[in-house]
């Protein structure tokens, strides 16, 4: 995996993404700092499969279930009312 400095991946744009392709990932850094990765189209979708779902994603499946999304309600005592008068 090659690091690239910010300048030089947009100076070097198509080199970069040639790179990308053919060795796999490549790291940005800005200042030093890593901040960014670029990943070929293949690598990614697979990332995308292996990723968990969303909460919007389970939510939407025929086996969503919101039993375990509403918490345990207390079993606190209530206040008696005071009779008035």
């Amino acid at each position: 995996m090659r690091i690239w400095p910010v300048q030089d991946a947009k100076a070097r744009f198509s080199e970069f993404l040639d790179a990308c392709v053919s060795e796999g990932p490549q790291v940005v850094t800005r200042r030093g700092t890593e901040t960014a990765v670029l990943v070929p189209i293949g690598e990614w979708r697979r990332l995308q499969v292996a990723a968990r779902p969303s909460l919007k994603q389970l939510l939407l499946t025929d086996s969503a279930r919101t039993d375990s999304l509403v918490p345990v309600r207390s079993k606190a005592r209530r206040r008696q009312a005071i009779p008035l008068g």
